[in-house]
């Protein structure tokens, strides 16, 4: 991993609409690569967007004609995983010189069903490839209503030009094994896709870097109302200045030292210069998967692989 100049972007989608926030990753991406970024980190549900306040007319024990239509508009806003929207971003990463790390919600494949949706995070070096992608463990409370749960064949970390970086989306962060599964990767560049706006976050954020002694970069949505279209209802309100999701982006060092952020109430990019040398100075003392484990008490089994229901023999 060379010095690398990083940026977490706190922006918000263009609800239901695909195309214009592919626009707006582009013009995004490129004004901090034109600030020197290298490393650029979007948030959580960035392509496909994140319907905060809406309950999708799935009450417990009941769904609605209405949810079910909200749900299709949604499902046409995701992407598929390799398709002509990963072609774009991985051209846009190339030209840009620039790793790119976006948050995306996923249309599962023909091979796959067809009819589940993954919120994900897709990996792009500035070599101009697609890396791959990280789809969600656990999606939080109501969210499991129109996301399925990913599996451990997405657990991989990568190696991107400016070096290895690894991916927990929101509350994934509070799950120690997970967390693990990355620090044993060697994960220098820890990602945290976020749209938890809370002031709490932050805390979490700093002791993911002081335990995995690693840089930390999460990037949280700010989102209006307006970013929605007017058939949205969200439980909020619906005056347009109404503030859905209200960021909370930051950028953290190996030693738990907050470099930018965390930023709430605006659109923004934060950026910050990220040393190496930090992360050897840190494991000094603590490396939590190497001499500070004790694997002759403790010892974490990942199952790597991917699972189906059906399974031909």
């Amino acid at each position: 991993m060379l010095v690398v100049k990083a940026a977490a972007v706190q922006s918000a989608s263009v609800l239901f609409d695909t195309p214009a926030t592919l626009n707006k990753v582009e013009a995004l991406a490129t004004k901090a690569a034109e600030n020197g970024a290298r490393f650029v980190v979007f948030p959580e549900a960035f392509i496909g967007g994140y319907p905060k306040g809406s309950h999708f007319g799935a009450p417990v024990g009941s769904r609605s004609a209405e949810g079910r239509a909200l749900f299709r508009q949604y499902f046409d806003s995701a992407i598929e995983v390799p398709g002509p929207e990963t072609e774009r971003l991985a051209s846009l990463a190339g030209a840009l010189e620039a790793d790119l790390v976006i948050g995306a919600i996923e249309r599962a494949p023909k091979d796959e069903g067809g009819g589940t949706l993954y919120c994900s995070v897709l990996v792009f070096s500035a070599d101009g490839k697609f890396c791959g992608r990280r789809r969600k463990l656990m999606p939080t409370a109501a969210e499991r209503v129109i996301w399925g749960c990913g599996d451990g064949s997405t657990l991989d970390a990568f190696d991107v030009t400016a070096g290895r970086a690894g991916a927990a989306i929101c509350w994934e962060n509070f799950m120690p094994m997970l967390r693990m599964s990355q620090y044993a990767q060697g994960v220098e560049l820890y990602c945290a896709p976020t749209v938890d706006d809370r002031e709490s976050w932050a805390s979490l954020m700093r002791v993911v870097a002081l335990e995995g002694r690693c840089f930390v970069i999460s990037a949280c949505q700010f989102m209006r109302r307006a970013d929605a279209p007017p058939d949205f209802h969200p439980v909020q309100g619906d005056a347009p200045d109404t503030v859905l999701i209200n960021g909370g982006s930051m950028i953290v060092s190996p030693l738990g030292e907050i470099l930018a952020g965390p930023c709430h109430g605006e659109e923004t990019i934060l950026y910050a210069e990220l040393n190496p040398s930090e992360i050897i100075r840190g494991k000094m003392d603590f490396d939590v998967s190497g001499h500070y484990a004790r694997a002759d008490v403790f010892q974490l089994h990942v199952n790597r692989g991917r699972q189906s229901p059906v399974h031909d023999m």
